[in-house]
């Protein structure tokens, strides 16, 4: 099997991964609060890695080979990815559906090629601008839905005022555009981080612990009603805990695979392929939640306009 071929069966499997990851958090948040479900989904992806390492380990004995720079860059990615990126998301999920919450991901490596461009000096095509100009035009289709920017289902007059009153952070909250993208730029990160520590150390299991252990490091310290959460932990719906334990197993695998893939093959290609989520989050989202009302015209041809930009950008 040649090299490139491996790392696209990678990818796909990610992306596999990634989905149904993304279906089980609307399912999980339905029961369990959201504070308590990113707990236990990045204890899980801390457990899980520390136990796919230890299956390594025991196939595979010979000693790692230490590099510091790698774990800090695979620390650094846990930062961006475990903590700021998944947080966006869930709420991004949460509050306006997966299959909206998905389509904002596959800009993320739209926002890697820029960085690759602005930090490391290469050069963009017409094509990869065209492609930017098309992803830009699709998410402004996307977040020109009628209700798009509020919560879902719309807010009364009262309640709009009262959420100005609130502050910026509560306006940021209730965005779909400023979370979308928010998480979308916070994995872009994380994957440039990880696509550089790869490449000079092969330890993909080894380094989504790394991240995955500072991503549940910064939960803790920042966390201000710890005590709440413990508490609400003990009482809180079994099956919910199941689904966020379940959620954290997909999503720590995917980011495996695709730590992997990138030794392969360039890492906006492979955040590409796992990041076209909505190719499968329409169709499953409508079949499992019956998410008839979620989807008009105009949401589609934005979501396809900002697929094919994307494509546009990272196949220069």
């Amino acid at each position: 099997m040649s090299p490139t071929l491996t790392g696209y069966l990678l990818a796909g499997g990610a992306l596999l991964l990634f989905t149904v990851g993304t279906l089980v958090t609307r399912a999980a948040a339905s029961r369990v609060s959201l504070g308590i479900g990113f707990l236990v989904a990045t204890g899980t992806n801390v457990a899980f890695s520390a136990l796919a390492l230890a299956v390594q380990r025991a196939l595979a004995p010979q000693p790692i080979a230490w590099d510091g720079q790698a774990f800090m860059l695979f620390a650094l990615a846990g930062v961006f990815s475990t903590y700021l990126g998944r947080w966006f998301f869930y709420e991004s999920v949460v509050r306006f559906g997966p299959a909206k919450a998905s389509i904002f991901q596959v800009s993320s490596p739209l926002f890697t090629a820029l960085m690759a461009w602005a930090l490391l000096g290469e050069k963009l095509s017409l094509s990869a601008c065209i492609g930017m100009a098309m992803t830009v035009g699709g998410l402004m289709l996307v977040g020109s839905k009628p209700g798009a920017f509020s919560r879902a289902g719309g807010a009364a007059p009262t309640a709009a005022v009262q959420k100005r009153s609130a502050g910026f952070i509560q306006t940021a909250l209730a965005s779909v555009i400023l979370l979308g993208l928010g998480g979308s730029l916070a994995y872009a990160i994380g994957n440039l981080l990880r696509g550089a520590a790869i490449r000079s150390w092969n330890e993909p299991v080894l380094g989504a612990l790394v991240g995955a252990g500072f991503g549940l490091l910064l939960h803790l310290v920042f966390n201000r009603d710890k005590g709440s959460v413990m508490a609400g932990l003990r009482t809180a719906d079994r099956g919910g805990l199941w689904l966020f334990g379940l959620m954290g197993v997909c999503t720590i695998s995917a980011q495996i695979l695709t730590i992997a893939a990138m030794r392969y093959i360039p890492m906006s290609i492979a955040t590409l392929i796992t990041q076209l989520m909505p190719l499968l989050v329409f169709p499953l989202s409508r079949w499992l939640f019956k998410a008839h009302d979620d989807f008009t015209t105009v949401m589609l041809a934005g979501s396809g306009m900002a697929m094919a930009g994307v494509v546009l950008v990272v196949l220069r």
